[in-house]
């Protein structure tokens, strides 16, 4: 008898949504199961104090893909998204800034920094160049047995090493550079003043515990310049209305192709019948059953808590179980009676609509990694402070204002028995007080905030070890090895069950390819394209 359902999709993040899209739109029949009251995962918008609203966990935008916009048709669906009118901005001191990457700001602390810039930008995009070309692409997947089965993995490798050779000798070096390097070496061979390294490094620990003279760190730094906004390459900006203005348009274009969104109904244990996965029981104990399961989660939640372990493979059981999540991250929502004025340009400007970096140097992030590791937070954090309110009046009341504050480094466990329900208050206050020391008044006008630790975004968000990325950025954890070597094609050890979320090729980030390219592989194995033609 055949299975009610065609797909069933754990976890209604954004990834799922685009998935469930194209699985729909080929003609599937697609049940989406969320744990949240709310459809979105991380990438929502909540109220979090009586009046203010904010995007309470993923904040910004840059790398949601152009394709997967066009083909859902998002703005259509409301989704509207304004560029950052300055990318970033750099409070040094009372009285020195970097504001953006204009040659007269950087040339305020080194004219040779500034004529370096634009070369810089130029082979550094060639490189992005590449990245933009392998997100929706399937990562090869050269352990499958026998000639017949690998020769169109090696068919990929061959294309993938066309595109390489294309590149010259200068580029070559270069993405060799940027995959293995530190982000702060990468960036020292460029630079020499303190404040355009920081300016640019911080993209290095963005959601990666480490310091930015971590090798590989070079390769975060690169995952998050290959964005675009509105067309514009390596822009960021702000969904009008939040992030919750992706995932509802998201979820709008899913309903109109017949798309089933279920919350508040959590997965207990996925189904295996005959060594296929089968079904899904939730947590209320129901039972419902598809020809294919598609998890959105962290694969180490998937194998580690929905799959019983003796189905699975013993070596892919411990490479699951060494899969490296920790983001090192501490994020808040604050409600503010008024805009901030920073010392250093205490008028408003358009400086209030950049990503605002507090930490002066990599030697200054280097210190707050080691910092956290021995203590479990940085004395001295790092803190990203957006404020959305400026460009987006939806989500204050008039005259106040939101600020999302993006706070590194802390450890993703709290050693010696320390909880991080202990230490949440602490953390928040000093995060606060970090804050007010460059823009002195900014903890007074603070009317009510959310904090949330690595553990609230974990049990919040399903974020494993809050890991805003589903796992670490590292070499041995990207591209086929994403999250397992063997496995880095949106297919499990199981028959019928499929990955779709961060955990898998391209990685963290708003971006919805690793929904868009599972959707692709599951309509391959059924016989289907995107159209909804079956196959012959």
């Amino acid at each position: 008898m055949a299975s009610e359902l065609d797909a069933i999709i754990i976890g209604g993040g954004h990834n799922g949504l685009v998935c469930a899209f194209y699985l729909a739109r080929a003609g599937l029949k697609v049940t989406v199961l969320e744990r949240r009251p709310i459809v979105g995962g991380a990438a929502v918008t909540e109220e979090f104090f009586p009046g203010f609203r904010n995007s309470i966990a993923s904040y910004t935008v840059s790398l949601l893909n152009p394709k997967i916009i066009r083909d859902l048709d998002l703005h259509r669906h409301g989704l509207r998204i304004v560029e950052r009118q300055v990318s970033n901005f750099l409070p040094l001191n009372d009285r020195e800034y970097l504001s953006g990457t204009g040659h007269a700001e950087i040339a305020k602390f080194s004219r040779k920094d500034a004529s370096r810039i634009d070369g810089y930008t130029a082979r550094l995009e060639t490189i992005a160049d590449v990245l933009r070309e392998l997100v929706l692409k399937t990562p090869p997947n050269l352990t499958a047995d026998g000639w017949t089965a690998a020769l169109p993995e090696l068919l990929k490798s061959a294309t993938l090493g066309h595109r390489m050779a294309s590149l010259d000798l200068t580029a070559r070096r270069d993405l060799l550079a940027l995959f293995t390097q530190s982000g702060g070496d990468w960036l020292d061979g460029w630079f020499e003043s303190d404040p355009i390294k920081a300016l640019l490094g911080f993209d290095a620990i963005v959601g990666n515990y480490a310091s930015p003279y971590t090798p590989g760190s070079a390769y975060v730094l690169l995952h998050h310049v290959f964005g675009e906004v509105n067309g514009k390459k390596g822009a960021w900006g702000h969904a009008i209305g939040g992030m919750g203005a992706i995932t509802e348009a998201m979820a709008a274009a899913c309903r109109e192709h017949g798309v089933e969104i279920r919350t508040d109904c959590a997965v207990r244990e996925v189904i295996v019948k005959n060594g296929r996965a089968a079904g899904v029981v939730t947590e209320t104990g129901e039972a419902l059953f598809a020809s294919r399961i598609v998890s959105n989660l962290n694969p180490k939640l998937l194998f580690g808590k929905l799959v019983d372990a003796a189905l699975l493979p013993a070596d892919f059981r411990e490479r699951i179980a060494r899969y490296r999540n920790g983001s090192g991250t501490f994020r808040m929502n604050v409600a503010l009676s008024e805009l901030p004025r920073f010392t250093c340009l205490p008028q408003d400007g358009a400086h209030l609509t950049a990503g605002i970096i507090m930490a002066p140097s990599l030697a200054f992030m280097d210190r707050a990694f080691a910092d956290a590791r021995a203590f479990g937070w940085s004395k001295a954090p790092i803190v990203e402070m957006l404020i959305p309110s400026v460009v987006d009046n939806t989500l204050a009341p008039q005259g106040r204002h939101v600020a999302s504050l993006f706070c590194q480094h802390v450890a993703p466990v709290l050693s010696d028995g320390r909880a991080w329900d202990d230490h949440r208050d602490e953390v928040a206050a000093l995060m606060i007080d970090t804050v007010d020391r460059y823009a002195p008044g900014f903890k007074q006008s603070v009317l009510g905030m959310q904090a949330l630790s690595p553990l609230d975004l974990e049990r919040v968000f399903g974020l494993t070890g809050g890991d805003i990325m589903h796992g670490k950025l590292e070499l041995d954890q990207i591209f086929s090895a994403r999250p397992v070597l063997g496995h880095g094609n949106y297919r499990s050890p199981l028959e019928g069950l499929y990955m779709c979320g961060a955990g898998t090729h391209p990685g963290g980030g708003v971006t919805g390819a690793p929904g868009h390219n599972a959707a692709r592989e599951i309509l391959k194995d059924a016989g289907r394209s995107k159209s909804g033609k079956r196959r012959r």
